[in-house]
């Protein structure tokens, strides 16, 4: 039902936007970031759908999370491997996500195989320095009771960001490098999580970096209580030294994958369930969390390494 509706609403905006393009003196009646994304993406089904997700990303995050929430068995598990492959975020380290903004070199179209391991939407495309856009979180959005702040989901390099702008002109503004690097730290403080999101539908590449809260974050709910992978591992663990752990069990309520447990002896990790996304390691008092590299985990998204 849900594909259905999906489709439906992509296919009538596909016959305005060919009614306008055939009528309208052609681009003149489209708006020029609307032009921009239909050169680079075409005019295939996929493209209107990124415009539908960009124009709407509210009410298109709302359907998925309330109306019609992604469990297996709502999809089939096949529907499901479908979802995270076409739409998946991975997560970064503070330092990784820093790395992102700050970068001053081109970053070209490249097939992240070994970071990203989902075999669509997986390719990076930056020029350094990258332009910056922060709008309103939609997975915050959807839910009663939320987080704050909302606006705190970044859009990274053209041309998603003159898209959103034009488009979303209420719920967005433009970002320095200083900001968007403020915007981080801020939200590494309040112990949200990290992640570069791909999306097929949008030039299948990598187009934002969201904060992610474990109670609003629909792509962790979807991993977390429905066992859909729609987030990859940062290719980091943590590890504690448990000299100068306290048991206070901070790290165990931050944790927003469930990975830490706690008795009356000892903190323990699961391999397993931990994304290295280092909100332990900022929550911990006594500095006993750290973040070690982990090959078995993946490769991280480090541009300092692909620039």
């Amino acid at each position: 039902m849900l594909g259905v509706i999906i489709l439906a609403v992509i296919g009538a905006l596909l016959v305005v936007v060919l009614a306008l393009w055939l009528f309208g003196e052609r681009w003149r009646l489209l708006r020029r970031s609307t032009r921009r994304m239909v050169r680079e993406g075409g005019f295939g089904l996929n493209a209107w759908h990124g415009y539908v997700y960009g124009r709407w990303t509210n009410q298109y995050v709302n359907l998925l999370i309330q109306s019609s929430p992604l469990t297996p068995t709502r999809l089939g598990t096949r529907s499901a491997r479908w979802l995270s492959d076409h739409y998946h975020g991975k997560v970064l380290t503070q330092e990784h996500a820093e790395a992102i903004i700050d970068s001053k070199k081109d970053i070209p179209l490249q097939d992240l195989e070994q970071i990203i391991p989902y075999p669509t939407a997986r390719n990076l495309v930056l020029k350094g320095p990258p332009d910056v856009a922060v709008y309103e979180c939609a997975c915050r959005h959807a839910r009663a009771e939320h987080c704050q702040p909302t606006r705190v989901c970044m859009v990274i390099g053209q041309p998603f960001v003159d898209f959103i702008l034009e488009h979303n002109p209420q719920s967005s503004r433009r970002l320095t490098q200083a900001e968007a690097l403020e915007l981080l730290h801020a939200e590494h403080e309040r112990g949200h999580v990290h992640s570069a999101w791909f999306k097929d539908a949008l030039l299948n590449r990598f187009y934002a970096i969201c904060n992610c809260c474990k109670c609003c974050c629909g792509g962790i709910e979807a991993m977390m209580k429905y066992g859909i992978p729609m987030m990859a591992s940062s290719g980091y663990v943590a590890d504690v030294e448990q000299d100068l752990c306290n048991l206070c069990g901070a790290c165990v309520d931050a944790c927003p994958f469930s990975a830490l447990s706690a008795d009356d002896t000892r903190l323990a990790r699961s391999w397993e369930l931990c994304m290295g996304c280092g909100v332990c390691v900022e929550k911990c008092p006594t500095d006993a969390m750290t973040l070690v590299r982990e090959e078995k985990k993946g490769i991280p998204l480090d541009v300092r390494v692909l620039a």
